[in-house]
């Protein structure tokens, strides 16, 4: 069989759970995700990198799974927009979301409250134009960039002040 064609076994923690499964060397973390493990909430928009859409956590850090080969994150931990809520309760920044109507078309919400989850974890945002700038490789085409960085702004002040 030709080298180039033969499949890679990975394994992943995703969302506290384990997965298994065998893809070609060039499958994207993002195909890998939705195509083979069926969570669809991780959005594939321009597959470019460049709109921040299939933003996953991985360790806690932000990273764009269209850019990312799964074979490079063999073993690694893994937190998509399913994962983020505990049990029956949202996670602040996804009530934030719905209180600041920080959404109109909701495409771009997953990968926006992974970043900004991310992005908060990083300890760099102090002020608002500092969240928006570091916020800036999540697109939103609806307009809805004001309520989020809103939303991001109360969940920083209740959270991480």
């Amino acid at each position: 069989m030709n080298k180039k064609r033969e499949k890679h076994h990975l394994s992943f923690n995703i969302n506290g759970v384990e997965h298994r499964l065998s893809v070609l060397p060039w499958v994207t973390l993002l195909d890998a995700i939705r195509e083979n493990l069926s969570l669809t909430g991780t959005k594939k928009g321009c597959d470019h990198g460049q709109c921040g859409a299939c933003t996953v956590l991985i360790d806690g850090r932000r990273i764009l799974s269209c850019l990312t080969l799964a074979v490079m994150k063999n073993g690694a931990s893994i937190t998509t927009i399913e994962g983020i809520a505990k049990e029956n309760e949202l996670h602040p920044l996804q009530q934030a979301f719905i209180e600041y109507d920080a959404f109109q078309c909701g495409y771009c919400t997953p990968g926006q409250i992974c970043s900004a989850i991310g992005m908060l974890n990083e300890g760099k945002a102090q002020t608002r134009e500092e969240v928006q700038e570091l916020m800036s490789g999540n697109l939103c085409r609806c307009g809805a960039n004001r309520g989020i960085i809103d939303a991001i702004m109360d969940v920083k002040r209740k959270m991480y002040e």
